[in-house]
């Protein structure tokens, strides 16, 4: 957008200063009436953008000169960058800051680049006697578990947990009667559009196929949360823990990526390498060659590395767990 000003509009009839917390446009309205603005020339940023400068824009002439002269972000690091800058001038919270990079991050995300791997998903059998079906709800401490028959691909449903309590006051009941049906995505669902269809169809978990149709994994509301809100804590979390290791429920300890490889040793009773690193996320990585991605598992030594959680190009936080002792072989 081009500005055109008769000759004997002088330089102090608009100007522009800064001051600390912004910009001061400076008008001399006596010649203001005298501004008259053209039409934007093609290819401009103005004529791309669609009712700019049309009959049906009600901007007044003055909003036009103030966005020209402090045009607005045009692509979402700008817009990061300035909510970093609203953060330091303390026009908002870090907290506050966070979640509002969350929800734009979020926007460019898929079900595939935060989902549970099908080979880490936990799941349950629905030939499986009750006392085996429990004791797995039980172990794992989730909700909600999909259910298959056959093969694990095979999801037939979904089971709540506090639904399984219903067979020890009936035992006669059913156990498919009790399943609830199974919510199915693409991988290349958008985070945004699946956590509109999470609160519409007041689902909390849903499962991911491939291009192929095959069982890639899953995600559930809470993964979608977490990535505007950051890690949620759960009621088995030690929030005195210092280290960035937590004991949960089953026994196994969730390690922050951050986590120092001297506290992850001193946890475990070993002897991991530093290699020049002071993180934990940073030693499987170098272990790896790469930053492993969500459900991946990578074993160092004698423990067991889970990524559970895995954001902004770092693992935030693994599940480990001691390696399988393998059987000493046969002296004869």
């Amino acid at each position: 957008m081009t500005v055109k000003a008769p000759q004997h509009l002088d330089r102090a009839s608009l100007a522009l200063s800064s001051s600390g917390r912004g910009h001061r446009v400076f008008l001399n309205f006596r010649n203001f009436r005298h501004l008259a603005v053209s039409d934007p020339q093609p290819g401009s940023r103005a004529s791309r953008e669609p009712g700019r400068n049309s009959p049906n824009d009600r901007r007044t002439l003055f909003e036009r000169v103030l966005e020209f002269i402090s045009p607005g972000p045009d692509s979402t690091d700008e817009l990061i960058e300035t909510l970093a800058d609203a953060e330091q001038r303390e026009l908002i919270d870090p907290e506050s800051r966070s979640m509002l990079e969350g929800v734009i991050r979020m926007a460019g995300l898929t079900a595939g680049d935060v989902l549970v791997a099908a080979p880490r998903m936990d799941l349950l059998d629905i030939a499986s006697p009750y006392d085996e079906l429990l004791a797995e709800v039980i172990d794992c401490a989730h909700s909600r578990f999909p259910v298959y028959e056959g093969e694990r691909e095979n999801i037939i449903g979904i089971l709540l947990a506090k639904d399984l309590l219903k067979l020890q006051r009936a035992p006669e009941l059913n156990l498919r009667t009790l399943l609830r049906p199974a919510m199915f995505v693409p991988e290349s669902k958008g985070l945004n559009e699946l956590l509109r269809d999470f609160r519409s169809n007041r689902n909390h978990l849903a499962l991911v196929v491939d291009e192929f149709g095959r069982l890639a994994g899953l995600i559930t509301i809470e993964d979608v949360l977490e990535e505007i809100v950051g890690e949620i804590q759960d009621e088995f979390d030690d929030e005195n823990a210092e280290s960035g290791i937590y004991t949960l429920a089953d026994g196994s300890q969730r390690v922050a990526g951050d986590a120092d490889i001297g506290a992850v040793n001193a946890t475990f009773a070993t002897e991991l390498p530093s290699n020049g690193f002071e993180t934990i996320g940073g030693l499987v990585a170098h272990e790896l060659g790469r930053v492993p991605r969500r459900g991946e598992a990578v074993r160092i030594d004698a423990l067991v590395f889970t990524v559970m959680l895995a954001r902004g190009g770092a693992v935030r936080w693994f599940k480990v767990t001691r390696a399988p002792v393998a059987p000493e072989a046969d002296s004869n």
